[in-house]
């Protein structure tokens, strides 16, 4: 009975139509993934003019990039298996409230380590958030689509990064650099709000429940799902520990080589989040002028997600998403190698971001579409986690480098490498096993790759 039950909720789940619930849910969490672009972005942009304010060399700001990450790094560890065992919505509500509060705070600090430490606390409330969305969408969205949708929830980051820059831009010529953290923790704690009101508990939870609101039942009833027709064991959430199954049967090799993927993928796109609008600063642009460059990069990654997704979805990570780093690692070299004219360093720069970030975004919805909905956010959470290990040591590497007396834009050479790594790996993804049709059980796979929705 178990067995049917499950068959019918999951089989409802697994091929569901795309409706205005489903883009609800989708634009959402590309609004707090807006969040996320705007706030990795932040720090970098204050940078330029912190050096003057308060006198600092910019080496000296990587004690905050470092503070930065090993809050996101915290909070992805901890995240995943909160998402994964008590609900995603709950957790996305903590994380915008901490992340919005420490944003606003960050805006009336007066020393860098006071700064360094509200970092901590943003970071931590990203990472949630970004653990979270991931697995929702996966959560409202049908295998044969999962990539793509979960790809088109992250051109909220890059947007972020893109808009913000652009409006930062502008407001740094007329108010001083608070109003950076200012606008960083207005809209999170609005949009505070709008999760409450609008966004919806991910099924899997909603139909394990015994008390169900009339709202959750007719929003179970959109998705032909019949409220009561499953029980707790019969949808596909955790029941045990979410990490200690990351290393179960048919996962352990998958998971290994998401974490190097992710590791060098960060070391990569932090280091140009943190170091670029110094850079370009030190190379003679002024603040505005950086941090309007810099927005470029954040651009190039929005233009992925209108064909990687559906590569991915396609064709699988091994080729599409591997090419997609190696053919970054070029870019890379080129800015950091090749003196160019304006306009040609802003295209490189546009056509860098489309690689280096489109590809952690291709990552981020390779990983969400991997791993099954039971262990889903802790998957995304914990790749998150071992990644930002990648974006703490990009932080003192790019100061590191700095101080070595090297050309600027040659702190990026060490990108490159990083990149090639992360196309190796992701190209070794093809070892997880082989895809087979979908069968939906609750055991562990017989054989890496034989979970339905491990194979997005």
């Amino acid at each position: 009975m178990a067995e049917a039950a499950l068959s019918a909720t999951e089989s409802a789940l697994e091929n569901q139509r795309i409706g205005a619930l489903q883009i609800r849910v989708v634009a959402i969490c590309a609004l707090i993934q807006i969040c996320d672009g705007y706030d990795v972005g932040s720090i970098g942009w204050a940078v330029p003019s912190l050096t003057h304010a308060w006198n600092l060399p910019p080496s000296a700001f990587s004690l905050a990039f470092l503070w930065s990450n090993l809050g996101v790094m915290v909070g992805a560890l901890s995240s995943g298996p909160i998402g994964d065992r008590f609900g995603r919505k709950p957790l996305l509500l903590a994380s915008m409230a901490i992340f919005g509060l420490a944003s606003l705070l960050s805006a009336f600090t007066g020393s860098l380590g006071m700064l360094a430490a509200l970092r901590f606390f943003t970071g931590l409330g990203i990472a949630g958030a970004f653990s979270g969305t991931t697995a929702l969408t996966g959560d409202y969205t049908p295998q044969r689509l999962r990539a793509t949708m979960i790809m088109v929830t992250f051109t909220g980051a890059p947007i972020g990064g893109f808009l913000g820059g652009q409006i930062v831009a502008v407001l740094l010529r007329h108010y001083p650099w608070p109003v950076i953290f200012i606008l960083g923790g207005a809209f999170p704690i609005l949009l505070l709000l709008v999760i409450a009101l609008w966004l919806p508990e991910s099924p899997r939870f909603l139909v394990a429940r015994t008390n169900l609101t009339p709202r959750h039942r007719a929003l179970l009833a959109r998705l032909g799902i019949a409220p009561g027709q499953a029980t707790p064991h019969g949808v596909d959430i955790a029941h045990e520990n979410p990490v200690k199954m990351l290393f179960g049967k048919g996962y352990a090799l998958q998971t290994a080589l998401l974490w190097v993927i992710f590791f060098c993928s960060l070391v990569n796109l932090y280091l140009f989040v943190f170091w670029l609008p110094e850079v370009l600063h030190l190379t003679g642009m002024t603040p505005p002028e950086a941090v309007f460059a810099t927005s470029l990069h954040a651009l190039g990654g929005i233009i992925a997600v209108l064909y990687l997704g559906f590569l991915i979805d396609r064709v699988g990570p091994e080729r599409s998403l591997a090419l997609h780093y190696a053919v970054g690692a070029v870019f890379i070299a080129l800015i950091a190698l090749v003196a160019m004219p304006y306009v040609m360093l802003l295209a490189v720069i546009f056509l860098s971001g489309v690689t280096s970030i489109g590809s952690q975004t291709g990552a981020n919805a390779t990983c969400g579409a991997l791993y099954p909905a039971r262990m889903r956010t802790s998957g995304i959470g914990w790749a998150l986690g071992i990644g930002r290990l990648g974006g703490i040591a990009a932080a003192p590497l790019g100061g590191f480098l700095l101080t070595r007396g090297l050309p600027p834009k040659q702190i990026f050479l060490s990108a490159c490498f990083f990149a090639i790594i992360a196309a190796v790996a992701t190209a070794l993804l093809v070892l997880r096993g082989t895809r087979v049709a979908p069968q939906l059980d609750l055991a562990e796979p017989a054989s890496p790759g034989s979970d339905p929705s491990a194979w997005g």
